[in-house]
């Protein structure tokens, strides 16, 4: 069974953009190293460690909606019940290891459950 790398979330409230386009749905991918070591060379993050959220989730949010990239500024423009959660999807894609009775309700209105299980 290949590794998925790649998860689709929907975000409760949506990133509204300068047009007042709506964007929910959206693709996030498994972090690497770098992903978790390069932020902390960014003066923003050595300026305001908060920040690192920022720059983390711009680097492994690959897709909202119909935007053509996903940016820090993007995610700073993000209401705060999504940033909170894509920060919970986040953790659980990339920390929590599922067994067949350990279950996460997030994975489940996600649709992640069938493909998330290990060793099957």
């Amino acid at each position: 069974m290949a590794l998925q790398t790649e998860f689709e979330f929907t975000l409760p409230k949506g990133f509204v953009d300068d047009d007042g386009n709506l964007h929910k749905k959206g693709t996030m991918r498994l972090a690497t190293a770098a992903d978790e070591i390069l932020p902390q060379k960014d003066a923003r993050v050595q300026n305001n460690p908060a920040y690192l959220v920022v720059i983390l989730l711009s680097r492994v949010v690959s897709k909202l909606g119909n935007l053509p990239t996903v940016t820090p500024q993007t995610i700073e423009g993000l209401f705060s019940a999504d940033l909170a959660y894509l920060q919970e999807f986040y953790t659980i894609i990339n920390e929590v290891d599922l067994g067949k009775d350990n279950h996460s309700p997030l994975l489940e209105t996600s649709g992640m459950m069938e493909t998330n299980h290990r060793g099957e």
